[in-house]
Parts: structure tokens; sequence; C-alpha cells
């Protein structure tokens, strides 16, 4: 007799969009504080094992300088300092999040290598980066596009979770799977990107 799976499989693409659609409905207060527009998607959590395949990708060396737009709790500005010994700065919307990354970065020891500002991502001067990281859907990154190209200097690096950036032309792409889940990581180079 054939087994059945418990669970049917699951959509990946469809869940994300539904959890980003149903979180955007909880941020009032900091919709009211930057404006619908500056908010590019929810608060969701890089699982530990894609952050670092991220960084990896990215190539990040130590000394470089890594931004993480909508760095959340921290958790990628973080790994990027302790383990690749990079500096970093975060940029979140949410004013509670940006207080939970600031005190775990303060227990660890780690605040003279990494800065988290309250802000959106589409108004940070991102020119000292050497690699950006990011987790938005496919509209927010092109949203972000414009200031990736007008900041970004020839070489840096962008690393997209599981959302291309359209029109962009990646100079690596990562499958992952994991468990049921594939997962897509978009790797650009500026000045190969097009």
């Amino acid at each position: 007799m054939q087994r059945q799976p418990l669970l049917p499989p699951i959509n990946f693409m469809r869940v994300l969009l539904t959890v980003f659609i149903a979180a955007l409905a909880t941020f009032p207060a900091t919709a009211q504080k930057f404006g619908a527009a500056e908010n590019l998607g929810p608060a969701i959590p890089t699982p530990q094992f894609l952050v670092e395949r991220m960084l990896d990708a990215g190539h990040v060396r130590p000394g470089e300088m890594l931004y993480d737009l909508g760095s959340g709790d921290g958790r990628v500005v973080i790994t990027a300092a302790q383990k690749y010994g990079a500096r970093a700065v975060g940029i979140e919307l949410m004013p509670d999040l940006c207080k939970k990354a600031r005190e775990r970065i303060m227990t660890l020891g780690l605040a003279d290598r990494i800065r988290i500002i309250e802000d959106s991502a589409l108004r940070v001067d991102l020119s000292p980066a050497d690699v950006v990281t990011m987790w938005f859907l496919t509209d927010s990154n092109e949203r972000l596009r414009p200031a990736l190209e007008k900041h970004l200097r020839i070489g840096a690096r962008v690393v997209s979770n599981q959302f291309p950036i359209r029109g962009w032309k990646p100079v690596e792409m990562l499958q992952i799977k994991s468990g049921r889940m594939d997962h897509t990581i978009f790797v650009y180079e500026i000045g190969k990107n097009k």
C-alpha cells in the first residue's frame, strides 16, 4: 500500500505572500511614522542557515561594510560581524525591532562594529556598503533598485533572499532546499548586473 503524505506540498510563494499581506496590516504605528510607501514588507526573520548562505554568497570579507535592509532583530548584521569580521549597518523601520537588535548587539560586545539605524531603506545613503543584503518581495526590490544604482559603487554586491531585482542580471543564483521549502538566493554585482 502506498503511503500518502501527511501534509500537502507547500507552495512557498503563496504562503509567503499571504504572510506578507497579513503582516502589513499589523504595522500602523510604523506606517504613520514613515508613511505606508516607506514600508517595504513585514518583519519575517531570515532563518539562520539562510543568513549564513547569503553572507557566503555575498563573499563578505573581514573589514568590509555590510548593509542589511530590513534588519529586524539584527541576526544578519550580528552574523556578519561575528563570523565574517565585517562591519555592519542594519536599516529597520520598526522601533521595537531596532531596540531589540541594539540590546543584543550591546550584550554581545559588538557595538563598535555594528550600527542599527531606524529609517527607511528607501532614504538611507548606501554608498559606504560593500555588500547589501535584503529579503523583500520583487515589487519592493524594484522600488529599491534606483537607490541601489545611485549609491553603490562598482564591485559592490547585492544579495537578495528569494526574490529577484527586475532588470538586473544575477552573477549567481543559489538554489537551497530545506525540508519542503525551496529557497533562492540572488547575487548581483554592481557593474555586472545589467
